[in-house]
């Protein structure tokens, strides 16, 4: 059922930004997402990857690419996949990448992001 799909993916997502064995200090959680996304439905995972390319090639911020791709994938989970418990986990997953991307975003607002000089 897609409840547990739900409940494991959000498993997964939580003890990736917080594991127990690392005094809950984890990453900000944007490739873990990205595994959860593509297990629900690989168009789902594929729209997100396409937004985060898009955003990357013209500004080359990848954690601007990842808050834009991130926040849109609730957007793509509705028109993609259709059901509101797999919205609900997008919109989650969401927020807390937001939460952990604020010093990110702040850098975004000043202006001060680094940009990558990667192609």
């Amino acid at each position: 059922p897609v409840e547990v799909l739900v409940a494991t993916g959000l498993a997964a997502f939580m003890g990736h930004l917080y594991p127990v064995f690392f005094s809950f200090q984890g990453g900000k959680g944007v490739a873990t997402s990205l595994g959860v996304l593509l297990g629900v439905s690989w168009l789902l995972g594929l729209a997100v990857i396409a937004t985060w390319l898009a955003v990357y090639k013209v500004g080359k911020i990848s954690s601007l690419a990842a808050l834009v791709a991130s926040t849109l994938s609730s957007v793509y989970a509705w028109f993609i996949v259709g059901d509101i418990y797999i919205v609900g986990l997008t919109a989650v997953m969401t927020v807390f990448l937001l939460w952990r991307h604020r010093s990110n975003i702040q850098r975004l607002l000043a202006g001060v992001e680094g940009k990558s000089t990667a192609p």
